[in-house]
């Protein structure tokens, strides 16, 4: 399966790009071709121009200057995404990712004001998070980016696909055991997927 991993953390060496890299090696090690894509590394734009907006509805125009991301995609059977939450939200590079790739004639069609869905060919999803708060706090905050994950991207994919959502809290008390064991449960979860 051709799986796409979605990566927005700026630190090469941060504990989110040993998730991103224990999550391409185990999803590798079992049989899948992984596209994985470090927005940060491969220089994504995520600002949403004037001329982004202004193009938005027109298919296929709106794809002109991410073409290949919304090719990339379309390509996917499986999808993950590995990033940290940011004030109990996805940090700004990954919304970014979303807003301009996320396309109406990529990820969805909209005819008479009727959304139809167009990502059904993703067969399976999981997110891979950290947060620096505890799972407390962002539950008492609604936990934003595990309804978006949950909600609105599994109601895009394929009826009824497996999503997983693997979330290590309280980053700002973690300790080298609860890291560790936390990088381990990834690569096994992926390992499965």
């Amino acid at each position: 399966m051709r799986v796409l991993v979605l990566h927005s953390h700026p630190q090469e060496h941060s504990f989110g790009r040993a998730l991103y890299h224990k999550t391409c090696e185990s999803l590798a090690k079992a049989g899948h071709e992984v596209d994985g894509c470090n927005l940060y590394e491969e220089g994504f734009d995520p600002v949403l121009s004037a001329r982004d907006r202004d193009i938005y509805h027109t298919v296929p125009d709106n794809r002109e200057l991410v073409d290949n991301y919304c090719e990339r995609l379309l390509a996917a059977e499986g999808l993950v995404i590995c990033t940290p939450v940011w004030n109990f939200g996805f940090p700004a590079m990954l919304k970014g990712y979303f807003d301009r790739v996320w396309l109406p004639g990529v990820s969805f069609h909209l005819e008479d004001g009727t959304l139809t869905p167009t990502l059904r060919h993703i067969r399976k999803m999981a997110a891979v998070m950290t947060y620096g708060g505890s799972r407390w706090r962002a539950f008492l905050v609604g936990d934003p980016p595990r309804k978006v994950v949950n909600r609105v991207i599994r109601a895009q994919i394929k009826i009824g696909a497996p999503v997983k959502y693997l979330a290590h809290y309280d980053m700002n008390n973690c300790t080298p055991a609860s890291t560790g064991a936390f990088l381990e449960k990834v690569g096994k979860e992926m390992e499965r997927f």
